[in-house]
């Protein structure tokens, strides 16, 4: 039998045989998920869709990525990270193809669905590869890096896929998409070693137990509400609605609407590593990282507060500001990781998920709602007044999460 050291560290080194693998699958999951923010316009014009029907579109990917996170961490503490996350991109291959050939906004609906079942795994299969294969006091770095993998992928989504747009049909751009999503599940499933911490000989119903104790536990529900209303505001504006922002009220053009999402995603990478490492520092200080978690989303509010009131000077630096503080609500998955066993890692995070994509879905969609309430302007854009109302409204869900969470902060002192 081999030993945990020569487990632990595989031939080729655990960077080029675990990390790197796992990374390349959320780094193609956030290419997906980004982007509707520059092929929006180019959507909604030619599936005829409202402000409403643009939100469901690129929120129904989210909406099916909650859905399957209950069953996905079962899944993962069953059989693993490395198969199931391969199997799965397998899935958003085959709704990236379908995506690719929709000739109607209702089967582009459906497609985009399948691409969230997907990738439902892309993140969760990382974060419990790296519990099983790092020390704990790593993870909140290791965690801050898949992050800002994924930022990268939003990156691509940006000024790459403007540019690329200039030269390719949006069609022949996803089918790219769709072959580097193959490729990748291909390396997950025939270069990545197999590890699980699943203990020998546990039932189904004894997984099953430990999760509904997991949804019944005060500190994860405090956590998970808090996670969850953040995200609601964050993810759906980064992802689509900040780019109309900037269309609609700034008075951006395409070109400088890319670039000004690329700022904003170097905005994410720059607090995924901040507040990571940040975090790991405390962590082994034995200090609380859960004042660093609130004073970023406490600094996101703020931004985004102002901008709901109609602030447009340093408008892209208080997004910039905005962007940065909320991804310290990302460390919560850190702080449960050091409060359950490694055996639960996957039900743990995907319940997480759960809420952080539920209140994404419900975010992207009903900012689209709100901004149908107004004419949409004579060039196609968005009433500016829709958008204060529908800011102010992701605010207080921020807001109210985030002061949910501080009241029962008690619940995870050490």
């Amino acid at each position: 039998m081999a030993s945990q050291d020569a487990i632990r560290r595989p031939a080729g080194g655990l960077l080029a045989r675990v990390t790197l693998p796992f990374l390349a699958g959320y780094f193609v999951s956030y290419v997906y998920r980004a982007s509707n923010a520059i092929l929006g316009p180019t959507l909604a014009a030619e599936f005829g869709l409202s402000a409403a029907g643009l939100g469901l579109l690129t929120g129904v990917y989210f909406l099916a990525f909650a859905l399957f996170q209950l069953p996905l961490g079962l899944l993962l503490d069953r059989f693993g990270p490395r198969r199931v996350n391969a199997t799965l991109l397998l899935v958003a291959a085959s709704g990236g193809l379908w995506f690719s050939l929709a000739d109607s906004g209702a089967s582009a609906i459906a497609a985009r669905a399948l691409i969230g079942l997907g990738v439902s795994g892309c993140l969760m299969s990382t974060f419990q590869a790296f519990v099983l294969w790092h020390p704990p006091g790593r993870i909140a770095t290791l965690n801050a890096i898949a992050f800002s993998a994924g930022a990268l992928g939003a990156i691509t989504a940006t000024v790459p896929l403007e540019m690329a747009l200039r030269v390719l049909h949006w069609r022949e751009a996803y089918v790219g998409i769709v072959a580097i999503t193959v490729a990748v599940s291909l390396v997950l499933f025939f270069w990545v070693p197999e590890r699980s911490a699943a203990p020998k000989g546990e039932r189904f119903s004894e997984q099953l137990r430990g999760l509904v104790a997991l949804l019944g536990d005060a500190a994860f529900q405090r956590i998970a509400l808090c996670i969850g209303a953040s995200q609601l505001a964050t993810v759906s504006l980064v992802t689509l609605w900040i780019a109309t922002w900037l269309r609609d009220v700034a008075g951006y053009s395409p070109a400088e609407v890319a670039r000004g999402l690329l700022a904003l995603n170097v905005a994410l990478i720059v607090g995924y590593i901040g507040f990571g490492r940040a975090a790991d520092a405390l962590a082994r200080r034995s200090a609380d990282t859960l004042v660093l978690l609130a004073g970023g989303v406490a600094a996101a509010s703020l931004a985004l507060g102002l901008l709901a009131l109609g602030v447009t000077s340093g408008a892209l630096a208080l997004w910039w500001v905005f962007v940065c503080g909320s991804t310290g609500v990302t460390l919560a998955y850190a702080i449960l990781s050091r409060r359950y066993p490694k055996s639960m890692a996957g039900r743990v995070n995907t319940a997480l998920n759960v809420f952080v994509f539920g209140g994404v879905f419900l975010g992207q969609w009903g900012v689209g709602v709100v901004l149908n309430l107004w004419p949409a302007s004579a060039i196609g854009g968005y009433a500016p007044e829709g958008y204060r109302w529908a800011l102010g409204a992701l605010w207080l869900a921020q807001f109210a999460g985030l002061a949910w969470l501080w009241r029962g902060r008690a619940l995870f002192a050490n």
